[in-house]
């Protein structure tokens, strides 16, 4: 099973418009892997995107990713679903559909049902964006926990009762891979997790020192919302996952690619992830 990191970044994509850090200017000079777009995963074979950030056509696009056929959708937050435009971008035919030509391929949109209930929320003066994009043919809509493809199952884990975010399992030929993007804290209680291959986690706070010299305090509100390192090393503990790739890294970490570099030195089994970043289970 093989994987592809389209975006790397967290919320604030690297180089942040009109900063002037250390971090951005770095970006702006050297581009990837040191520049990082929205957080977002590819499945190699499968044609399978997991969220659309706003940048996600660059993504693709830079990753050379040639054929996208389904489109999962973790959570409604903006930063995993403002380039859902992409629809428009990979199926629509203007010129086609103005001589009556509809589309023939659509993409298949899958999301645990509140999740879909939440995007179809999401609208222009015209209405539903999603909504729009169904009605064209370009889409269509699957509320569901399990997604299978040929060999390939996808269970789609909700991470509290409210069943708004969710953690991917992907399971083929014995290999399983975790991918857990964001607003997952507290990390649900599943077996399911247990021996995975990989757990490709974010929101994870990346030191006690971060952009500007900030100093993350033990009492700061964030680390209710965001794991720590140490937390990182316990889930990989408790489940025995043999890998963990930290991805939805932000721009107020204050950390390059290189910086990346040198902490996983520190680490046994963990990395960090950058755009384009491959993983494959063995």
């Amino acid at each position: 099973m093989k994987v592809k990191i389209i975006g790397s970044g967290g919320c604030v994509s690297i180089p942040r418009p009109c900063c002037s850090c250390r971090v951005c200017r770095e970006a702006r000079e050297k581009g990837v892997p040191y520049a990082r777009s929205g957080c977002s995963l590819y499945i190699e074979d499968a044609g399978i995107l997991i969220d659309t950030p706003e940048d996600i056509n660059q993504g693709l696009n830079h990753a050379n990713v040639e054929t996208v056929d389904c489109v999962l959708f973790s959570h409604t937050d903006p930063d995993h679903t403002m380039g859902m435009r992409v629809f428009e971008q990979l199926r629509m035919d203007w010129l086609g559909r103005s001589v009556g030509k509809e589309c023939t391929n659509p993409i298949e949109m899958a999301a645990l049902p509140c999740v879909v209930d939440g995007l179809r929320k999401q609208a222009t003066r015209f209405g539903s964006v999603l909504s729009y994009y169904e009605i064209c043919g370009l889409v269509r809509i699957t509320g569901c926990h399990v997604v299978e493809k040929g060999s390939l199952r996808i269970d789609l884990i909700p991470v509290d009762e409210t069943e708004q975010v969710t953690v991917f399992v992907l399971t083929e030929a014995g290999k399983k891979i975790i991918y857990a993007p964001c607003d997952v804290k507290p990390f649900p209680e599943n077996p399911i997790f247990e021996q995975a291959d990989v757990l490709i986690i974010g929101n994870t706070i990346v030191g006690d020192v971060l952009k500007n010299g900030f100093v993350m305090e033990a009492d700061n509100p964030l680390k209710t919302d965001l794991f720590d390192m140490d937390e990182i090393l316990a889930l990989k503990k408790k489940y025995q996952i043999r890998q963990v790739v930290i991805t939805h890294l932000e721009e107020d970490w204050g950390k390059s690619y290189d910086d990346y570099l040198e902490l996983e030195k520190e680490y046994d089994g963990i990395r960090f992830a950058f755009d384009g970043m491959e993983i494959e289970t063995d």
